[in-house]
C-alpha cells in the first residue's frame, strides 16, 4: 500500500507504441490484471478546492507537492466495490504513494461526513491520519474525474521496474458520482498514449536504447495539469 519510486513520462503516438512493443515483450511480462494482453480501466476522482489550489501549486513545480484522489479499477458496480484513497506526493523527483482500500459506500461516507472506515491495520490508520491532516490543512472536495485504459508490464529480471501505457484518457467535471460515470471528453487525441516508466533507480539499458531508436524522449506531463491548462484556454 506504499510505493516509493521515480516516474518518467513520455507522450507517444500509436505507431511509436506498436514499434516499441516487441522490445517490451522481450524483456517484460504483462501485469496480472492485463488478462490475455488486454488493458484494464482506471477511474480516478481528484480532490481540490474551488480555487484549484492543488493543481496550480503542482504546475508551479515546487520541491514538494501532493494530490489526493480516489482510485477505482473500473466503475464501482455496487456499494461493496473496493476503491482506494491515495495520497500521491513528490519530493525532489521521488514519487511516494500511500493508499488505503475500503468499500465504495464507506468512501462516500468518508467524503461527505469525514467519518472514517474502521480498520485494525496500522498502516491503514496511518494513511487515514495523513488524509485527515491534508483535508484539515486545505479543505478540498471532488472536482474532476480522469479515466483511462492501461496496459501494464513488469520486467522479468526485476519486477520493481514497471511500464504502463495509458490510452483513451478522458476527463469529466459534470457528474462526479463514480457509479454514474460513462466517460467524458478526450484529454489528448485517442491515437496518442502516455508511457510511464516506474523505477526504483535507473532506466534499464535495453529500454533506454529502445526509446532512443524510436525517437521517444521524456517529457513533463500531468493528466490533471493538462486538463487544467486546457480548461483555462477555453475560458
Amino acid at each position: 500500500m506504499t510505493f516509493r519510486r521515480y516516474e518518467k513520462k513520455f507522450y507517444i503516438s500509436r505507431d511509436q507504441y506498436e514499434r516499441l512493443l516487441p522490445a517490451v515483450l522481450e524483456h517484460m511480462e504483462p501485469d496480472k490484471y492485463c488478462i490475455d494482453g488486454k488493458s484494464y480501466n482506471l477511474v480516478n476522482l481528484y480532490f481540490d478546492d474551488d480555487d484549484d489550489t492543488v493543481i496550480i501549486n503542482s504546475i508551479l513545480k515546487p520541491r514538494y507537492k501532493e494530490k489526493l484522489r480516489l482510485r477505482c479499477y473500473g466503475v464501482p458496480g455496487s456499494d461493496e466495490s473496493v476503491v482506494y484513497f491515495e495520497i500521491k506526493s513528490k519530493l525532489y523527483g521521488t514519487v511516494i504513494k500511500r493508499r488505503v482500500g475500503m468499500r465504495y459506500a464507506d468512501a462516500l461516507e468518508y467524503i461527505e461526513s469525514g467519518v472514517r472506515p474502521q480498520t485494525d491495520i496500522y498502516i491503514n490508520r496511518q494513511v487515514l491520519d495523513e488524509i485527515d491532516e491534508l483535508r484539515r490543512r486545505m479543505p478540498c472536495k471532488p472536482r474532476l474525474i480522469i479515466s483511462y485504459d492501461r496496459h501494464a508490464y513488469f520486467m522479468k529480471t526485476d519486477p520493481t521496474v514497471r511500464l504502463t501505457f495509458d490510452e483513451n484518457i478522458m476527463t469529466c467535471r459534470d457528474d462526479l458520482n463514480l457509479s454514474h460515470y460513462k466517460g467524458g471528453s478526450y484529454l489528448i487525441p485517442p491515437d496518442d498514449l502516455i508511457l510511464e516508466i516506474k523505477i526504483p533507480y535507473a532506466v534499464p539499458l535495453w529500454l533506454s536504447q529502445a526509446l532512443s531508436e524510436e525517437g521517444i524522449f521524456t517529457t513533463s506531463f500531468s493528466k490533471y495539469g493538462k486538463e487544467y491548462k486546457n480548461r483555462q484556454l477555453n475560458t
